[in-house]
C-alpha cells in the first residue's frame, strides 16, 4: 500500500530560480536564503521518497485567461520546463507517475472533487523552484517521479482554504488505496506574504506569516476558516497562494511532528517560508518507547501464556509444600 509520509511547504519565488541558474547562491544576499534549505536537502536525501506530489500554481505557462481550471492534475509521463519569457530553466524534465496519477484522479473524482485531468503540461518556477530547494540541482534527472497538481490562485475566485484542506484528505485516501508500496512526500508551495503590484507592492507581514506556520503545524483547522479577503488584507494580493499549503496539510495526520522550519525576508519582494512535517510513528514506535521506559520488552501473547503457566505452577508448589529448588522440575511435569 502506498502512503504519504511527510509534507513540505516552500515558497517558490522565481528570483530564487534565477539565482540558482546564474550561480549567485553564494552572494551575501542569496546565501542567507539558500543556507536555510541545507538541512532540508539532507532530510530529503535521507527520506528518499518514491514519488512527490507537488501542489503549485501555474503562472500563465500552461493555462491562460482562456482556460482556468480550479484544480488540474498532471497525469502525463513527463512535464517539460516552461519558457517563461527568457527560455526554459536549465533543469531536468520532470518525469511523472501516470499510474498513480490516474488512480488519484479516479479516486478523488469519485470522492466528489472535480479535478481537471491534464495529459500535456509544461511546468514553471512554481514547481521547479521548490524542487531545487529540496532536491538540489541534478544535471540529468530528478531523484523521483512527480505528480503536479496546479491550483488556481491567480484569477478570482480561487478555492477556499477549507476546500484545499479537504482535497488533501481526499488525496491521502486515494494514495492509501493504491496497491503498490510507495512512500510519497507532498509539497504545498507559494507564498508567503507578498504583493507584486499596486499601492501596497512590497508588502510583507512577518507576524502573520509566522502565525500561519504555527497553526499549520498545530491547528490547521483554524487556517481553513480564513476567508480570501483576510489573506489579501494581511498577506498581500499574492498571499492567497498559501491556501495551497493546506492541500499538503490535509494529506497528513491531524497531529504531526514538525521536523524543521525556516523563515527569512526578503527574497526579491517575498517572504520566504519553509516547513517540513512528518506523520507520527504510531504503534510500533510507541511499543518500543514503552519497552525502553520499562527496561524490558512487553510480553506478547505467547509470553503471557507462559507467565500464566508459571503462576499456576507456583500455586501448586505453595499447596504441595515442595521446596523452591524443585519448582523447575515439577513445572515441566505440569
Amino acid at each position: 500500500m502506498a502512503k504519504i509520509i511527510a509534507g513540505v511547504g516552500s515558497s517558490h519565488v522565481p528570483a530564487i530560480g534565477a539565482a540558482l541558474d546564474n550561480g549567485k547562491t553564494e552572494e551575501p544576499y542569496w546565501k542567507r536564503v539558500f543556507s536555510g534549505f541545507e538541512k532540508s536537502k539532507k532530510w530529503m536525501a535521507q527520506t528518499k521518497p518514491d514519488v512527490a506530489i507537488v501542489v503549485f500554481n501555474d503562472h500563465a505557462s500552461a493555462f491562460s485567461v482562456e482556460m482556468i481550471p480550479t484544480f488540474a492534475l498532471g497525469c502525463a509521463a513527463e512535464f517539460p520546463p516552461a519558457d517563461e519569457g527568457w527560455g526554459p530553466r536549465p533543469v531536468p524534465v520532470v518525469m511523472g507517475h501516470p499510474a498513480l496519477a490516474a488512480h488519484i484522479a479516479q479516486s478523488v473524482i469519485l470522492d466528489e472533487f472535480d479535478l481537471t485531468i491534464v495529459n500535456k503540461m509544461e511546468v514553471d518556477h512554481g514547481l521547479t523552484v521548490p524542487m531545487n530547494l529540496l532536491f538540489g540541482q541534478p544535471k540529468d534527472a530528478w531523484p523521483c517521479p512527480v505528480i503536479p497538481l496546479a491550483v488556481n490562485v491567480v484569477m478570482y475566485p480561487p478555492p477556499t482554504g477549507h476546500r484545499c484542506y479537504m482535497l488533501g484528505k481526499a488525496i491521502r485516501r486515494a494514495v492509501e488505496s493504491y496497491p503498490e508500496d510507495l512512500n510519497v512526500v507532498i509539497f504545498g508551495t507559494g507564498g508567503l506574504s507578498h504583493q507584486i503590484s499596486g499601492p501596497r507592492a512590497g508588502l510583507i507581514n512577518s507576524k502573520w506569516d509566522k502565525n500561519f506556520l504555527d497553526n499549520l503545524s498545530k491547528d490547521p483547522k483554524k487556517l481553513t476558516r480564513i476567508p480570501h479577503l483576510e489573506y489579501m488584507r494581511e498577506a498581500g494580493a499574492e498571499g492567497i497562494e498559501m491556501v495551497m499549503w493546506l492541500v499538503m496539510r490535509g494529506a497528513l495526520d491531524d497531529k504531526v511532528d514538525e521536523v524543521y522550519r525556516f523563515y527569512t525576508v526578503p527574497a526579491s519582494n517575498t517572504a520566504v517560508g519553509h516547513i517540513i512535517l512528518e506523520n507520527r510513528k504510531r504503534a510500533a514506535s510507541k511499543s518500543k518507547r514503552i519497552a525502553r521506559e520499562d527496561g524490558r520488552k512487553r510480553p506478547n501473547a505467547a509470553g503471557k501464556s507462559r507467565q500464566a503457566a508459571a503462576r499456576k505452577a507456583s500455586s501448586v508448589f505453595r499447596r504441595s509444600g515442595l521446596p523452591v529448588r524443585r519448582r523447575k522440575r515439577v513445572n515441566s511435569i505440569i
